[in-house]
């Protein structure tokens, strides 16, 4: 089948936010830090030097891609998007790029990625890789040095303070295409690729990525964060419940299941499953996919309330 069309008959898929931030569960130096988990590196500023012990103490040795591919399918969820690389730089997968990755950099040494693909396969659940394009706090040319409205100054301007003299293409050239290449050639069949955060990307960047997942995978849809008017479906912004919808694109809004993406170990205001049921219902019956997002902690667990809620979800709604 068309993978729009799957695509638009599939209505509810789950995200997961893991990497290095889970180890630190929304604390640094004995404080908590305001903002979402996942940004913690840079809302903390934390040296280069000491976010990369991190990766000498990740070892989620409970992880089990079979059990996150089975907690999507207990609330009747059709696919699942994992970070594959955030903003932290940090990779989920082997790469020939740099050894900042689960396999090459850490005392776990397992593929997640590929773990994931494979349980994906094994139980009918279509897969989906997130990929931080642009910003990228483990480079000097990561993107985001240009002033965000939003967030200030959202490349890594702690480490890297000469702003003037970075230039995102070097590290477009030398580690966005090469990655996504490794992902759309070494992980089987992708649903869709989902870029995040296009600041300083240009229109041709944009373009020569969204060519380049073509050429690897015709059939594989890409999200409009890619930037500059490209993607085959809207990613709506986070959290977004719209009261009327009428664009005719495939369009999907990604979700918290409490406040945040990454794990917090304090983040209690967990949605009930009347909410995300309500929810679900609002955004299908406007043509919009349901992305729900959990937050796995150091482990590799998912968090017990989210399980609750997914299964009580899959329950009421019904499920494959």
């Amino acid at each position: 089948m068309d993978n729009k069309l799957w695509f638009k008959e599939a209505k509810f898929g789950m995200m997961v936010h893991f990497g290095l931030y889970s180890l630190l569960a929304g604390e640094w130096n004995g404080k908590r830090i305001d903002g979402i988990a996942e940004w913690i590196r840079r809302n903390a500023k934390i040296p280069m030097e000491e976010y990369h012990k991190l990766a000498k103490a990740f070892n989620p040795i409970f992880f089990d891609a079979e059990e996150w591919v089975l907690t999507a399918k207990s609330a009747g969820m059709k696919y699942v998007v994992v970070t594959a690389k955030h903003h932290e730089g940090f990779c989920l997968f082997k790469s020939e790029y740099d050894d900042f990755n689960s396999v090459d950099g850490t005392p776990f040494g397992r593929d997640i990625i590929k773990e994931i693909a494979e349980a994906c396969k094994k139980h009918g659940m279509r897969l989906g890789l997130y990929y931080s394009q642009e910003l990228d706090w483990n480079e000097y040319d990561g993107g985001g040095y240009y002033y965000n409205t939003k967030n200030g100054h959202v490349s890594n301007d702690w480490d890297f303070p000469d702003e003037e003299n970075k230039d995102f293409d070097r590290c477009f050239r030398k580690k966005t295409l090469s990655q996504v290449r490794e992902l759309l050639t070494n992980y089987g069949e992708l649903l869709l690729i989902w870029f995040d955060t296009p600041n300083v990307i240009t229109k041709e960047q944009s373009e020569e990525l969204y060519k380049l997942v073509k050429e690897l995978q015709p059939n594989c849809l890409i999200n409009t964060r890619i930037g500059n008017g490209f993607g085959d479906y809207r990613s709506l912004d986070d959290n977004v419940v719209p009261d009327e919808y009428n664009d005719e694109m495939l369009t999907e809004t990604p979700a918290t299941l409490n406040k945040t993406w990454g794990f917090k170990y304090y983040d209690d205001a967990w949605k009930s499953a009347d909410e995300v049921i309500c929810i679900k219902r609002h955004l299908n019956s406007h043509g919009i996919n349901y992305l729900l997002n959990v937050g796995p902690d150091h482990l590799g667990r998912i968090p017990a309330p989210t399980l609750d809620i997914f299964r009580e979800v899959g329950k009421r709604e019904g499920r494959d």
